[in-house]
């Protein structure tokens, strides 16, 4: 299933749930390079950043792919065969 996070964007627990299967912190996370980023202050909570990518989910980076219990993301795109 391909889920288009403009047309239905993520909530704070989905996010906080890929973080998981991810094994990543919410900084790691983000396009670093995106509009708005800079805006974020260093000692943002894990709950104010996981808020900040449900509220502007353009600063996802993605794609990211989820396998079960597992999740990569798609940059490079080779990470995903590690989960399938």
């Amino acid at each position: 299933m391909i889920v288009d996070y403009q047309k239905t964007p993520p909530t704070a627990a989905d996010i906080a749930h890929v973080l998981g299967l991810l094994g990543m912190a919410p900084r790691d996370l983000m396009r670093k390079g995106e509009a708005g980023y800079a805006d974020i202050p260093a000692d943002a909570s894990r709950e104010t950043l996981i808020a900040t990518l449900a509220s502007t989910p353009k600063l996802i980076e993605r794609p990211i792919v989820i396998n079960g219990a597992k999740a990569a993301i798609g940059r490079p795109p080779e990470a995903v065969l590690a989960i399938l």
